[in-house]
């Protein structure tokens, strides 16, 4: 089986996919800058028993990480793991996607592994949304090959930083409100947080598809809040949390068929 990992700043993501591609399991967890190897290792077995499962079915394994020191003790504890190492998702490399950017370099691996999927599950031109730590949209064109896109801070981000720096104003359930009319201030700060999280993805991609030419392209949300979001929205095509897992996993295809030199 095949365990792909997706290392936000904020939380991982790690999904077991079988030899057909299907999930058939995920879990979530904190991000920890701090997490050796073997700490990481005893993550992985707590998982995989807590579900009944052996860590042992683990044949190959791909990490896509923002967070470098992460992505050392991940290839680290894999490859103890595995005997061989795992696929390493590098920034600015492309994995058989044509990146139209000055710098490709620039592409983060998250963001490179959500436009394959997307690409392959909904085709072009398709735009992604990603509710993380920041909120990432992901451009590939009518061509095939992606162009770039916006990156915005981050729902919880937001609301973090307000809470701390708003003193009359205390944290509360990040959902959806009724009406964009707050009439309480939990209502006006859950329609400022969610509501303005859906109007600023609606803006830019109004703009972006503009921009494009591609009035229709597919509109695709991802990512730990997009649930959230999208009940206040009608901008999504789909909603695909495993977007990034997937994604890995093609690109390791990608590669176990010989598509880098």
């Amino acid at each position: 089986m095949f365990l792909a990992i997706d290392v936000g700043n904020t939380q991982t993501t790690l999904g077991l996919f079988d030899e057909a591609g299907s999930l058939v399991r995920g879990w979530r967890m904190s991000t920890t800058a701090t997490d050796t190897s073997d700490m990481l290792h005893a993550r992985l077995f707590s998982f995989f028993a807590k579900d009944g499962l052996e860590l042992g079915c683990v044949s190959e394994a791909g990490v896509a990480s923002v967070v470098p020191a992460l992505e050392r003790s991940w290839r680290r504890c894999l490859e103890a793991h595995l005997g061989h190492r795992p696929l390493v998702v590098r920034a600015g490399e492309s994995y058989g996607m044509e990146v139209a950017m000055p710098n490709p370099r620039q592409v983060g691996a998250d963001r490179i592994a959500n436009a394959i999927a997307a690409r392959s599950t909904y085709g072009a031109p398709v735009i992604v949304v990603d509710f993380g730590t920041a909120t990432n949209i992901d451009v590939v064109d009518a061509s095939g090959a992606y162009r770039g896109g916006a990156i915005s801070p981050g729902l919880m981000l937001s609301a973090g930083a307000l809470f701390s720096r708003a003193a009359k104003l205390a944290s509360i359930p990040i959902e959806a409100p009724e009406r964009a009319l707050g009439d309480s201030t939990e209502a006006a700060l859950q329609s400022g947080l969610v509501i303005g999280a859906a109007a600023q993805a609606e803006g830019l991609v109004a703009r972006i598809r503009a921009e494009l030419g591609a009035p229709g392209a597919t509109v695709v949300g991802t990512g730990g809040l997009a649930r959230t979001v999208a009940k206040a929205t009608e901008l999504f095509d789909a909603i695909d949390p495993d977007l990034t897992l997937r994604g890995i996993r093609e690109i390791w295809l990608w590669e176990r068929a010989g598509g880098r030199e």
